[in-house]
């Protein structure tokens, strides 16, 4: 399965992706995949591991991730636990041509 399937299928099972990206071992909740400027894409909101950003808090706003899903490595999925944030109702404009995208 390609990352992007693997992805994609985690969205619709609503499960936890597990990955690399650069440099930092990251846990993520994917919440959309798609197409921007004609690049797969995804809008993930990061609960655990390491990030430039610095320390993660479970639930801060400042935790979701737009990335480009030619970037990620050992993405791997699971079950779990699933977290997001308050302001996920705000429109996104990390992916301009949604695949699929979470139901909450």
């Amino acid at each position: 399965m390609s990352t992007y399937d693997t992805i994609r299928d985690a969205i619709l099972k609503k499960q936890h992706i597990y990955a690399t990206y650069q440099g930092h071992r990251r846990e993520f909740c994917p919440h959309a995949i798609g197409m921007k400027n004609g690049k797969p894409q995804a809008l993930f909101y990061q609960f655990g591991g390491t990030s430039s950003k610095g320390p993660l808090i479970v639930g801060a706003d400042e935790n979701w991730r737009c990335i480009t899903i030619s970037g990620l490595s050992d993405v791997t999925s699971c079950s779990g636990v699933w977290y997001s944030a308050d302001n996920h109702s705000t429109a996104q404009r990390c992916v301009g041509e949604i695949d699929v995208q979470i139901e909450v």
